[in-house]
Order: structure tokens, then C-alpha cells, then sequence
């Protein structure tokens, strides 16, 4: 178990030293186009949870997913489009999290393909325009660093002091100890983060409570449909860690109710 968290402790420092480099070094466009990849490797993994076997099906369901980030980068050129996705995407997490607490065997292909398209693109469009903010490459590393956060508290608290499980159907290993964990640790990076951008305290505190809240529907979702699939991981790209949708689950819920957060807060207009 030790050698385990050990290997899993080592990934997640490479990844994050690769991850600061990347977005505080790379231009604007470098890293959207990295984020584009990024997504789309977790679309090619998604394509798995829909149990298909074959490779041209799930190399067109990626091919769809990248259809689909196209048209809404271009539907959201505009504040109008813009809002009218991130409304979509907090409808979509608001039905999954009913899906996961109360009708986790309700699952069919069509239903994983449907909740891939409603995950990846919305948050690839939060992501990539959170690039376009003033501070742009702050603001996306604190998306991850908060949904991180949050991930780490809940992993070491939940281990420790965990007995009240949060999703058994979906993910038994996760605890509400260990949620408590987390919100504590992504409290406080909130307080950091609330100082670094000047954001009122009183404000933006509720805002990344939400923020992991969510992120932890995307995590159970994804947990939801590896089960469905027969998967413990949607990979093993990461040792220690799995595949990337095992890494971005959680962002996928987190990252556009942090841009529509924002944008609430007049941040961005």
C-alpha cells in the first residue's frame, strides 16, 4: 500500500511540474491546444465506457466529441452563447448527480455516449476560454489546483477517518469524511486564491465550495460508467493514477461552474 501512494504521489509531482510549465511558459494558443488534446485523449477513453467494440466506432465517437467542441467554441464567440452552455452544463450536472444517488443502474451506451458529450466539451470550453481572461493562465492552474486540492483532502482524510461511504452503488471507496476532507483543503486554497486575484473573501469561498461539490458528481459520473463498463481505470497512462479521464473527471464538473461563477461575480464580462 505504501509503495502504491508512493507511485501515485511521484506522478502527481511530475505531472503538476509539466502542468506549471505548460500553462504559465506555453502562449495562449499553445495551451489551449494542449487542453484540445488533452480532452480529446479523455474522449478516446470515455469511447470505452460506451462498450463498443470496435475501433472505427470509437474512433468516430472522438471524432464527434471534436465536431462538438468546434461548434461550441463558435456558438459561445458571444456572451449570449457563452451563458447558454454553461447553463446546459450545470442542468447536465445537476441530472447526473440524480443519476448517481438514485438510479446509478440506469445505464445504457447511449446514455454514456450522451454524458460524454454533456462532460468533456462544456469543460474544454471553460477551460479554453478561461485562457482568454485577464490572468487567463492563473485562473485555469487555480481551476486545477483547487479541484486538486480537493481531491488530495478528501484521499488522505478519507483513508484515515472514513466510514460513512458517499456513493456505495457508484464508488465505495469514497467517504463523506473524506468530502469534509476535501472542502476543508480547497477552503482554504479558495482563501489563497481569494487574496492572489482580489476577490471578496465572503464570495469567493461559496463559489469554489460549489466548484468541488461538482467536481466530485464528475468524479462519481465517471466512476458511475467505468463500473457499467467493467473498468477500474480509464487507462494506465498515469501510474498510480490510471488513464487521463481519470485524471480530468473531476474537472469536468468543476470547470464551467467556475466560469459561470465567475462570470456571475463580474470578473469576466
Amino acid at each position: 500500500m505504501a509503495e502504491g501512494i508512493k507511485k501515485r504521489v511521484t506522478t502527481a509531482i511530475v505531472l503538476a511540474a509539466i502542468l506549471l510549465a505548460v500553462i504559465l511558459w506555453l502562449p495562449p494558443w499553445g495551451t489551449q491546444g494542449l487542453l484540445t488534446l488533452v480532452v480529446l485523449a479523455g474522449a478516446w477513453e470515455w469511447s470505452a465506457f460506451l462498450r463498443v467494440q470496435s475501433v472505427a466506432l470509437r474512433i468516430t465517437y472522438v471524432v464527434l466529441i471534436g465536431v462538438l467542441m468546434w461548434v461550441a467554441w463558435d456558438f459561445t464567440a458571444n456572451p449570449t452563447g457563452r451563458d447558454l452552455v454553461l447553463r446546459v452544463a450545470l442542468v447536465w450536472w445537476l441530472i447526473a448527480l440524480g443519476w448517481v444517488m438514485f438510479a446509478p443502474r440506469l445505464v445504457s451506451s447511449w446514455a454514456a455516449a450522451v454524458a460524454g458529450a454533456l462532460a468533456l466539451v462544456p469543460a474544454w470550453m471553460a477551460l479554453n476560454r478561461l485562457v482568454d481572461f485577464d490572468r487567463g493562465p492563473e485562473w485555469v492552474l487555480f481551476a486545477l489546483i483547487l479541484v486538486w486540492a480537493a481531491d488530495i483532502g478528501a484521499f488522505f482524510v478519507g483513508r484515515r477517518f472514513g466510514r460513512t461511504r458517499l456513493a456505495p452503488n457508484v464508488s465505495p471507496g469514497k467517504t463523506w469524511e473524506g468530502v469534509m476532507g476535501g472542502a476543508v483543503a480547497s477552503a482554504l486554497v479558495a482563501a489563497i486564491g481569494s487574496a492572489w486575484f482580489n476577490i471578496p473573501l465572503l464570495r469567493f469561498v461559496p463559489l469554489c465550495l460549489a466548484v468541488v461539490a461538482f467536481s466530485i458528481v464528475g468524479d462519481l459520473t465517471e466512476s458511475l460508467l467505468k463500473r457499467f463498463a467493467g473498468m477500474k481505470d480509464s487507462g494506465s497512462l498515469f501510474p498510480g493514477h490510471g488513464g487521463v479521464m481519470d485524471r480530468i473527471d473531476s474537472v469536468t464538473g468543476a470547470a464551467p461552474i467556475l466560469f459561470f461563477g465567475l462570470v456571475a461575480l463580474g470578473v469576466h464580462p
